[in-house]
């Protein structure tokens, strides 16, 4: 069943759970809670948390980085205060494989199902991890709800991969990515583990009735990276350019589909290695205000040189 759409104004409540840790709704084995346990803390409303990862020149993960090497900007701002500052290394990842069947991706699925299940089989680790299929065209479904089981999420993949469901003709990416974000990654415990989207589009959506920012927005506030395989070739600039969106402002990265199955292989491990490899900081900013207003985030390692800092670009205020 298709799901329903929801009010665009729910955001809200995720925005205000921005700083607060969600319930788990998923039960896991009693190896993966006690796993998640070392990384769980409790934030107060007004502290922000960001989790980043740092690669050196050459790709690799630099995971001996100290507070004091780290530059932050509130809003151009210090931050009033650094509560807590934590290396995160093999933290759990919940995932959401989102794949486009609209008509535009008919061609790639056969790949895009290669990429994705080569992911699960692989790098999905099932003792700590989770994950969930979704398809979408002009509507979205989730074929495969939350599991470690990498049998059924490929089972799940192969569903949504077989082209032929609705007869609504569009694409729409952004209404994806918000009910994956707000139904099923808003629910996650986020000072627990690591969440991404693996989005598999060439970025063209002609259906959404959100937007591009929206989007944006609650990947944000769900602190969910868009790492996407840009499949196939684009009929204007707007798709890339809205992959390369999503992924820059959430900390994410866009790879080729279409690359050499060493280089698939390459792109999947490096997707591991920012996951697996972060870190955490707690702050409170200078200037708070419960107004709902975007504060931009500048977050760099001047220490290390040609070092490159992944992190979303900001985050919404609370709203009273």
């Amino acid at each position: 069943m298709h799901q329903r759409w929801i009010p665009r104004s729910l955001i809200v409540g995720f925005i205000l759970a921005l700083f607060v840790s969600a319930r788990r709704t998923n039960s896991q084995t009693s190896d993966s809670g006690s796993h998640a346990e070392a990384y769980r803390l409790k934030v107060a409303v007004d502290e922000i948390v960001l989790n980043f990862h740092v690669a050196d020149a050459h790709g690799l993960p630099v995971n001996d980085l100290q507070l004091e090497e780290l530059s932050l900007l509130d809003n151009g701002k210090p931050p009033r205060k650094v509560v807590a500052f934590q290396i995160m290394q093999d933290a759990p990842i919940r995932a959401g494989i989102l794949m486009d069947t609209s008509d535009s991706q008919r061609d790639q699925l056969a790949g895009n199902r290669a990429i994705s299940t080569r992911y699960i089989q692989r790098l999905l680790r099932q003792q700590t991890d989770e994950a969930f299929v979704m398809d979408f065209a002009a509507m979205s479904e989730v074929t495969q709800p939350w599991t470690n089981n990498a049998n059924a999420l490929a089972s799940g993949v192969r569903k949504a991969a077989s082209y032929g469901g609705t007869h609504i003709r569009g694409t729409a990416i952004f209404d994806a990515i918000y009910r994956a974000c707000l139904n099923q990654l808003g629910h996650t415990d986020r000072a627990d583990s690591a969440n991404f989207i693996l989005l598999f589009s060439d970025g063209e959506d002609n259906a959404s009735r959100s937007s591009l920012q929206d989007a944006i927005r609650i990947c944000q506030a769900t602190h969910t990276a868009i790492y996407s395989f840009r499949a196939g070739s684009a009929t204007s600039s707007v798709g890339p350019k809205a992959l390369t969106d999503l992924a820059t402002e959430s900390g994410g990265r866009v790879f080729r589909a279409d690359d050499t199955e060493e280089g698939i292989d390459g792109d999947l491990r490096a997707i591991e290695k920012d996951l697996r490899s972060q870190y955490r900081l707690v702050y409170r900013p200078a200037e708070l205000k419960r107004d709902g207003s975007f504060h931009r985030i500048e977050l760099t390692a001047p220490e290390r040189e040609n070092s490159v800092v992944a992190v979303r670009s900001g985050y919404y205020a609370p709203v009273r």
